[in-house]
């Protein structure tokens, strides 16, 4: 599954040239996995392998809006079919204005159970750290973070810092390996 999944990300998530990401730097790198993500194809692949990378003692997933949407509920959607119970919460990106302000939309487990993270990009790990931030202050234990692709830029550092694993599917030279491979094909 792997193997299929790489020249997906590099023809379709994958571009080189000059970019200015979220952060405000400029790279040569930009990865949108979204048309990827937003796939049958690509979410099949990514739902099962990003469950491969989830606690067994996980009782939900959960990300930051939007780009981590499809992958919670892929994720939540092959365990299900597995005979394994694995909900998928999507963080907002600020409390809900209105009706109870929630900041998590989901079947909410136990307070105190285990929360896998799941992340399209890592970058320098904001988006992820907000969200565990948000689960952890709703009592939540959140010890890993799951990425499509570590851009390589710092992420690893701040997870670590802040008492997580960070385990990427890709890292952005693989993608961009690739991607170069199939331009000279």
């Amino acid at each position: 599954m792997r193997l299929a999944l790489l020249p997906l990300l590099a023809s379709q998530a994958y571009r080189h040239g000059n970019f200015t990401l979220a952060s405000g730097r400029s790279s040569h790198h930009y990865v949108n996995c979204k048309p990827v993500s937003l796939s049958g194809t690509g979410l099949t692949l990514l739902g099962a392998l990003m469950l491969e990378q989830v606690e067994a003692e996980a009782r939900a997933v959960a990300g930051l809006t939007l780009g981590a949407d499809p992958l919670v509920s892929a994720v939540a959607m092959m365990a299900a079919l597995e005979g394994r119970e694995l909900n998928a919460l999507i963080v907002r990106k600020e409390a809900k204005g209105h009706g109870t302000g929630a900041w998590l939309e989901g079947p909410l487990p136990e307070p105190g159970s285990t929360i896998t993270v799941l992340e399209d990009v890592v970058t320098t790990g904001g988006s992820s750290l907000k969200a565990v931030q948000q689960l952890r202050e709703a009592g939540y234990t959140v010890n890993r973070v799951v990425t499509i692709v570590d851009r390589q830029e710092g992420g690893v550092e701040a997870m670590t810092a802040a008492g997580l694993e960070l385990r990427s599917l890709f890292l952005l030279d693989e993608v961009a390996a690739t991607a170069a491979g199939l331009a000279n094909s």
